[in-house]
């Protein structure tokens, strides 16, 4: 019942960003909005977002708490997914700027290794978005 709410507030939250970035942050920025809301409602404590360690190397899109872990989320968002799966963009490069970013958050909440974990969510926007959730997509390395 209140989902048409939530689409007429993101279309108008996304025309506003348009004006302000490119199509592409724009999509980015509404994708990790469906993405927040699509983990609350499965019971993830979302506890920050766009989160960048001072050193500026990485960014981390949502970090959430969940049954007692702490997760790391990257948000990959596609207007279509003619061209593959949004998660393809997900390389080397970009996995070991997420774990140094989230090695960074997790010493300074002093949350131990062992309770970190990684999805990805891949939010493609078709009619209705396509939400798909990859619980655990990448392997914390203990060294970096």
């Amino acid at each position: 019942m209140i989902g048409w709410l939530y689409r007429l507030c993101d279309t108008a939250r996304h025309r506003a960003r348009l004006r302000r970035w490119n199509a592409e942050q724009a999509t980015g920025r509404r994708g990790e909005d469906l993405a927040h809301r699509y983990l609350e409602r499965r019971g993830f404590t979302i506890v920050a977002r766009n989160y960048r360690p001072p050193s500026g190397a990485g960014e981390i899109d949502l970090v959430a708490w969940h049954s007692g872990t702490l997760v790391f989320v990257e948000v990959k968002s596609r207007t279509t997914d003619d061209f593959g799966s949004p998660l393809r963009n997900v390389d080397q490069e970009k996995r070991t700027a997420l774990l140094r970013a989230a090695r960074h958050y997790a010493r300074r909440a002093g949350v131990p290794w062992e309770r970190v974990r990684f999805d990805l969510l891949s939010v493609v926007f078709s009619e209705p978005p396509a939400i798909t959730h990859f619980p655990d997509a990448i392997a914390p390395i203990q060294t970096l």
